[in-house]
C-alpha cells in the first residue's frame, strides 16, 4: 500500500519534464498570439532576429580573431554595440521593399499567398548574401586589412582574371565559401518554411496603428539618428586603426556604402573631355616650383622633395579654419566692418590679400588646406572611399616627424565624414563636442566659438607640456545658419539678431578673445598660426563662376612672423606647403601648391575654383572656365566682372590638366 502511494507521486525527473512541456506549450501559445497579431509581418520578424544574431556572432568571431588589435574592453564594446546599430540600419534598408508590400497586405488582407512566397525568397537570398560576405571577410582582411569594400566591386569587373587568381591561390577559401553558400541556402529554405496564421486577430484600426508604428521604426532604424544626417561609417569610427573601425560595420553594409560612394566619383574627364595622362602630368609638374629631376617616382608622379625655408627647432602649428567667412565680410579686404580682430591680425601678420578658396563646401576647404589637393567636380576626398586611408595630409607628414596631431571641433566630428577621413590620414586625436570640459552656449551646430577656443586653448597648454611639437586643426561653426550665438557679446551690426553679418561679427569676437589668451600663453612663442576661411557663404551669382565670392581671408601670424601684405595670386592649395616650410618640416609630398616663402613668378601664380560642375583656372587678371560638354571660354577679370576674350589652346590645356589631375590622382592613388 505504501509502495503504491509512493509510485503514484511524480519523480523529480518527471516533474522537470512536466515543467518543460508546460513551458513549451506556453511559449507556443505566446508565439501563436504574436503570429495572430503580426500576420504577414511575422516572417520579417523572424528574419530580423536571425540576421541580427548571425551578424553579431560573425563580428564577435572577428573580434576574437583580432584580439591583439582590439586589446581592451572599450574597443570591444565600441565595436560590438556600434555594430548592432549598423546591423539594424542595414537590415532596415535591406527590407524596405518587402516591408512596404507586407504592410499593404497586412491592412487589406489580400494577396497573402503570393506575398508569402515573395517574402520567403527575399529572406533566403538576403540571409545567404549576408552570410557569404561575412564568410569571405577573413580572407579579405588577410589580404587588404579591411572588410570587403570597393575593391570587391572593382574586381567583379574582371571575372576572368579574378577567378584565375582565386583558383590559383585560394582553393581552400573557395571551398569554404561555396560550402557556406550551400549550407546557408539549405538552412534558410528550412528556416523560412515558417508561416503566419491565416487570420489576423487585430481590428483594422489596430492594424493601421501597427503599420504606422512599423514604418516609423523602420525609418528610425535605417537612419539610426535623430540628427541632421543618417548613420554613416564616420559616426561609428572611434580609432586610428582602420581595421577596428571596419569591424564595427558588417560586410554587406561596407560593400553597399562603397558602391554608393563609387556612384559619386565621376571623373573630371566625363565633364571636360580627355587628355593624355603623360600630358596632364607634364603640365601640372611644369607649373610647380620643382625641377623635372625632382620627380623621380613613376608610382607617384607629383611626389617631390620640399625643403623647408626655416631650419631651426620645429614649431607647433595651429590652423584656425573659419566657417563661411568670405572677403566681403572682412574690413581689411574691403568688405563690411565686421572683423576688427581679424583686421588687426592682418596688419600684424603675413596677410594674403588675393587668396581664393577652391570650392563652396567646408570639406573642399579642408581638402585644400590640409592636403593641398586640387578641386574636382566630384565630391571632396574627405567623403570619398579611396581616400579614407593612405591619402596625403600634412597631419600624416607631421606625425612621421614626431608631432602630436589633433582636430578640435565644437560639433559632432562625424559630420561630412571628417572623423573617418582624419583618423585614417594622420590625425592622432579628435576632440569634439562630447569631449569639451565646459559648454556655456550650445547651438544647432554644437558649442559656440568661444567654447571651442577655450577648449582648444586648454588642449594647447597641455600639449605644450609634452616633449613633442603639436599640430591642431580647429574648425569653427558659429558663423553658420541658423546663426546662433550667445547674447551680450557684440554690438549687433543688424537689428535682427540671427543674421549672417551678426554671426560673422560674433565669430570675430570669439577669435579676438582666443588671440588674447594665446599671446599670454606658454605655447605662443613656439607656435605658428594660420587663420583662413573654408569658403565664402552663399556663393552665388549670374557668372559661370562668381570669382569674387571665392576670395577669402588668410593670415599667418605668430611670434616669429613679420608683418607683410602679400598681393600675389594665391590658392588655398598653396597654404599647406607654405606652413610646412615656415615650421621647419621638410619631406616628400605630392602637393602641387607653391611654398610662398619663395619667389613665385607671375607666370606660375594661379588659383583654381570648382563651382558645381564649372571649373575656373585663374592667372592674374585672366580666367579660363571649363563647363561640362561645352567649349572652354576665357575672360578678363576686371573690377569683379568677367569680360569674355578669345581663348587659346595653351590656356585650355593648362586648365584641363589641373582639373583632370585630381580625378586621376584619386583613382590611381598617386596622392600619397
Amino acid at each position: 500500500m505504501l509502495l503504491a502511494e509512493t509510485n503514484s507521486q511524480p519523480t523529480i525527473l518527471q516533474q522537470e519534464n512536466i515543467q518543460l512541456v508546460n513551458a513549451v506549450i506556453a511559449t507556443n501559445s505566446i508565439v501563436a498570439k504574436i503570429k495572430a497579431v503580426l500576420g504577414p509581418l511575422w516572417v520579417t520578424a523572424v528574419f530580423f532576429i536571425v540576421a541580427l544574431v548571425m551578424l553579431s556572432v560573425f563580428r564577435l568571431a572577428l573580434v576574437i580573431w583580432q584580439a591583439d588589435r582590439v586589446n581592451n574592453l572599450n574597443n570591444f564594446f565600441s565595436i560590438m554595440f556600434s555594430g548592432i546599430r549598423i546591423d539594424i540600419s542595414s537590415l532596415c534598408y535591406l527590407f524596405t521593399v518587402p516591408i512596404l508590400i507586407s504592410l499593404c497586405s497586412y491592412v487589406s488582407n489580400k494577396g497573402k499567398a503570393l506575398l508569402l512566397r515573395f517574402l520567403k525568397l527575399w529572406c533566403i537570398l538576403s540571409l545567404t548574401m549576408l552570410v557569404y560576405l561575412e564568410v569571405i571577410t577573413p580572407t579579405f582582411i588577410l589580404e587588404y586589412d579591411l572588410r570587403p569594400n570597393r575593391l570587391l566591386i572593382e574586381y567583379l569587373i574582371y571575372p576572368k582574371e579574378v577567378f584565375s587568381m582565386l583558383w590559383t591561390g585560394y582553393k581552400l577559401e573557395i571551398l569554404i565559401s561555396l560550402s557556406a553558400l550551400i549550407i546557408t541556402t539549405i538552412a534558410s529554405v528550412k528556416l523560412f518554411k515558417v508561416n503566419w496564421l491565416a487570420h489576423v486577430n487585430v481590428a483594422i484600426k489596430g492594424r493601421l496603428l501597427i503599420s504606422i508604428a512599423v514604418v516609423l521604426l523602420f525609418i528610425l532604424g535605417a537612419r539610426s539618428s535623430f540628427g541632421q544626417r543618417p548613420l554613416n561609417p564616420a559616426m561609428v569610427s572611434f580609432s586610428t586603426d582602420h581595421l577596428l573601425n571596419g569591424l564595427t560595420l558588417n560586410s554587406t553594409y561596407s560593400v553597399a556604402f562603397a558602391l554608393k560612394q563609387m556612384g559619386l566619383e565621376n571623373p573630371s574627364a566625363k565633364y571636360y573631355g580627355k587628355m593624355e595622362q603623360d600630358k596632364i602630368i607634364e603640365l601640372v609638374r611644369k607649373n610647380t616650383m620643382s625641377n623635372g629631376e625632382d620627380f623621380n617616382n613613376d608610382l607617384f608622379p607629383t611626389r617631390a622633395m620640399h625643403q623647408a625655408s626655416y631650419s631651426g627647432k620645429p614649431k607647433n602649428l595651429v590652423i584656425l579654419l573659419q566657417e563661411s567667412l568670405g572677403a566681403r565680410y572682412v574690413g581689411q579686404l574691403g568688405g563690411l566692418p565686421l572683423t576688427p580682430n581679424l583686421d588687426k591680425l592682418m596688419i600684424q601678420g603675413w596677410n594674403f590679400s588675393n587668396l581664393y578658396a577652391t570650392g563652396t563646401r567646408s570639406v573642399r576647404g579642408i581638402e585644400a588646406v590640409i592636403s593641398g589637393f586640387t578641386p574636382t567636380p566630384s565630391r571632396s576626398v574627405v567623403k570619398l572611399d579611396k581616400s579614407q586611408r593612405n591619402f596625403f595630409t600634412i597631419a600624416k607628414l607631421l606625425k612621421k616627424n614626431g608631432y602630436h596631431t589633433q582636430f578640435v571641433y565644437g560639433g559632432e566630428s562625424h559630420f561630412d565624414n571628417m572623423k573617418s577621413f582624419f583618423l585614417g590620414n594622420g590625425f592622432s586625436d579628435i576632440v569634439d563636442l562630447d569631449d569639451f570640459e565646459k559648454i556655456d552656449y550650445q547651438g544647432s551646430w554644437g558649442a559656440s566659438d568661444e567654447d571651442l577656443y577655450d577648449q582648444a586653448h586648454t588642449e594647447f597648454e597641455e600639449l605644450n607640456k609634452q616633449q613633442a611639437p603639436f599640430f591642431s586643426l580647429v574648425f569653427t561653426s558659429s558663423n553658420h545658419s541658423p546663426f546662433e550665438y550667445p547674447d551680450g557679446k557684440i554690438t549687433q551690426y543688424d537689428q535682427e539678431k540671427r543674421t549672417r553679418n551678426n554671426a560673422a561679427k560674433y565669430a570675430d569676437y570669439a577669435l579676438g578673445q582666443f588671440i588674447k589668451k594665446a599671446k599670454a600663453s606658454s605655447y605662443w612663442q613656439d607656435t605658428l598660426f594660420l587663420v583662413v576661411a573654408d569658403h565664402d557663404s552663399r556663393v552665388a551669382g549670374a557668372s559661370l563662376v562668381p570669382i569674387d565670392h571665392f576670395r577669402i581671408p588668410g593670415v599667418i601670424f605668430g611670434e616669429s612672423i613679420k608683418a607683410q601684405s602679400d598681393d600675389r595670386l594665391v590658392s588655398q592649395i598653396d597654404l599647406a606647403p607654405t606652413l610646412l616650410s615656415l615650421i621647419g618640416v621638410s619631406g616628400y609630398t605630392p602637393m602641387l601648391g607653391h611654398d610662398l616663402t619663395q619667389y613665385i613668378p607671375l607666370s606660375k601664380q594661379r588659383a583654381m575654383m570648382q563651382y558645381d560642375k564649372n571649373f575656373a583656372y585663374m592667372t592674374q587678371d585672366m580666367v579660363t572656365i571649363l563647363q561640362p560638354d561645352k567649349e572652354a571660354r576665357a575672360f578678363n577679370y576686371q573690377n569683379k566682372q568677367l569680360v569674355e576674350r578669345p581663348v587659346t589652346k595653351s590656356q585650355i590645356e593648362q586648365a584641363k590638366a589641373h582639373v583632370l589631375f585630381g580625378s586621376l590622382a584619386y583613382k590611381n592613388q598617386w596622392y600619397q
